[in-house]
């Protein structure tokens, strides 16, 4: 008598089973980097997740913007002027103060204009008409001389408008535009030392213009 055969064992669902519990652990990760949203690295989890399970090609605009902003800066030797980075805004753009500007003074120097405007003609790329512009001037707590800004908060102010309109004038809207002056509330290193004293080289860095390129969701 001939031995029954015995039924294979049915093991198709392992596969459900297992893209369901990679699904859950790729949702988890993402929920885990969105705790402290970097815009920049969200749309790299956004854009892997997308193109890993649904196979479909996303396009990367921080991302792009990066690079190419990256490639001006370097192309125009002014990496130590200005310097690149993301928060959870967006892309993140700073200059130096004293490099783009004369002390009390809001008016561009004449070797800040070459970098505006190949950073401007970058920047006003039908590609990226989804992103507006916080441009924001910081001052140091050094106190301006003469009689055209009564305050650094004028001037912070001013040397933010100044950068606003420059955009402008090299077609991006200025309903995309906006502006603020700091003064020396959000210092990136200590004007004083712990005795109170300036310290000069503190308060150069201090001085300086960031602007905040933010992706808009509608």
């Amino acid at each position: 008598m001939k031995k029954r055969t015995e039924d294979a064992i049915d093991e198709s669902w392992m596969n459900t089973y297992g893209d369901m519990v990679t699904l859950l652990l790729c949702f988890f990760v993402m929920m885990l980097a969105a705790s402290s949203v970097d815009m920049a690295k969200f749309e790299q989890i956004q854009a892997g997740m997308q193109e890993g399970v649904g196979k479909v090609k996303v396009s990367r605009p921080i991302e792009m913007m990066m690079v190419e902003l990256s490639d001006d800066i370097q192309s125009m030797d002014m990496s130590d002027e200005v310097s690149i980075g993301s928060d959870v805004q967006g892309v993140v753009l700073e200059f130096g103060g004293d490099t783009f500007f004369d002390e009390n003074s809001a008016e561009l120097k004449p070797t800040a204009i070459p970098v505006l405007k190949r950073i401007a003609a970058t920047l006003q790329s039908d590609r990226y008409i989804k992103f507006d512009f916080s441009i924001e001037g910081h001052t140091s707590n050094k106190k301006v001389a003469g009689d055209k800004y009564p305050s650094n908060w004028e001037l912070s102010a001013a040397r933010a408008a100044t950068v606003a309109r420059f955009f402008e004038e090299r077609g991006i809207a200025r309903t995309r535009l906006k502006i603020s002056g700091f003064y020396d509330n959000v210092p990136k290193y200590p004007n004083l030392d712990p005795f109170g004293e300036p310290i000069p080289q503190n308060q150069a860095k201090n001085q300086r213009v960031v602007i905040h390129i933010e992706p808009r969701f509608n």
